[in-house]
């Protein structure tokens, strides 16, 4: 247990575990919502895309590294998932932590994250998370085990993704650079062999960042998505 949790007493939801002073949101767009949650342990940022009209019951929350950050890798590919996705009628929360670089909190805040689509009549949620933002939706997809149907990667750490067996299986997507200056390409490698499965895989001549392969990304990743909801879904029948 971590963050506010300890003890008899603690939170029991994500949302709970925040301990929030205040919020607000603005409307960026029609279909964007700029939301800040003053909490005594930091600030925490979201940008919810939401469809228009009737959403789909489904939700994806994205994550990014070590120093936070809501754009994502290559050329900001999280910012444009969450036009893509509002599109198919998939709503999306791009996510910046109250305390980057802090395992437990971070995990606690995406949890929050998928709480809220949960909350607002989703059923299942895909977690990504780049760099460290990697195993934090290893472990949030651990452990939301029943509300997370999918899990991907983008030139994730090994730390913390020591838990990976607890996916058991579920669609998991991974994407690194062969030419990743700050971690390299065994990171993802043994992510997937702790995992057991995963779907891998290497962008040949990119670094961290996967500038190079933004396009190529975006092609594997948008559909997979789909199909991961899809696939979800018929399950449910």
């Amino acid at each position: 247990m971590s963050d506010d949790a300890a003890g008899q007493g603690a939170p029991q939801t994500p949302l709970e575990m925040l301990g929030i002073l205040a919020s607000q949101q603005v409307s960026v767009t029609p279909t964007l919502r700029h939301i800040e949650m003053y909490t005594s342990r930091g600030l925490l940022t979201m940008f919810w895309h939401e469809p228009h009209g009737n959403a789909r019951p489904v939700g994806v929350v994205m994550v990014g590294g070590a120093m936070g950050g809501t754009i994502g890798p290559g050329e900001g590919l999280y910012a444009q998932w969450g036009d893509s996705l509002a599109e198919l009628g998939i709503p999306s929360i791009r996510l910046s932590y109250r305390k980057p670089n802090d395992m437990d909190s971070c995990c606690v805040d995406t949890a929050a994250a998928v709480q809220m689509l949960v909350g607002s009549g989703a059923d299942k949620v895909v977690l990504m998370g780049h760099s460290f933002g990697g195993a934090v939706a290893v472990r949030v997809g651990v452990g939301l085990s029943e509300m997370v149907a999918g899990v991907v990667t983008f030139a994730t750490q090994s730390a913390g993704c020591e838990v990976a067996a607890g996916l058991q299986g579920r669609p998991f997507l991974l994407f690194h650079g062969t030419d990743d200056s700050i971690l390299p390409v065994e990171s993802s490698e043994i992510v997937r062999a702790m995992a057991g499965t995963g779907d891998l895989h290497l962008m040949p001549g990119d670094d961290h960042l996967l500038y190079k392969s933004h396009g190529t990304i975006n092609e594997i990743v948008m559909p997979w998505i789909v199909d991961v909801f899809s696939s979800s879904d018929n399950e449910q029948k």
